[in-house]
């Protein structure tokens, strides 16, 4: 497993899809997640701090387990199969529930726990995206040219239908 933190939400154009960026903590991959409109507001809020005067369902959820007398540890991305990722809560006693990846994210920011992603998961999904600190524009290199060659025809062979679950 790799740990990952959450870079933020975005959305993806032209179709106006919303998606949710993993980078790993010790490497420069990054894992797009597309998710649905509610859960993408779910994650940016808890990324900015925002309490809402009532709690909203994952904020719920969190105050469920806590007045429960638990709590959740971690959170994996564990799998992705047919470009749908499926998540997993780990809790204090050492239970695991299966979570559809965005709603486990979004209780991860809340429980303010670390997440992490399986390597299979890093391999088929993970792209690597450099930084350069010069202020210009450097050659990518060839296993840049190659992920973002992979990472292009993913988006272009993607449809928002084929998250509908």
């Amino acid at each position: 497993m790799i740990e990952v933190e959450i870079v933020g939400v975005r959305i993806e154009l032209p179709s106006n899809q919303p998606l949710v960026l993993l980078k790993e903590l010790q490497g420069d991959r990054h894992v797009p997640i597309w998710i649905g409109t509610p859960e993408a507001s779910a994650i940016a809020l808890a990324q900015q701090g925002v309490v809402p005067p009532r709690p909203m369902t994952h904020d719920l959820l969190v105050d469920v387990v806590e007045a429960l007398g638990h709590a959740i540890v971690t959170v994996n991305i564990v799998a992705v199969e047919d470009n749908i990722f499926y998540g997993q809560l780990q809790f204090d006693d050492g239970t695991t529930v299966s979570s559809r990846a965005s709603d486990a994210l979004a209780l991860a920011l809340r429980a303010k726990c670390r997440i992490w992603c399986a390597d299979a998961v890093m391999e088929e999904a993970g792209v690597r995206i450099t930084e350069h600190d010069d202020g210009e524009e450097a050659e990518p290199t060839v296993d840049e040219e190659r992920e973002m060659r992979r990472f292009r025809e993913f988006l272009d062979d993607v449809e928002p239908e084929d998250f509908e679950g």
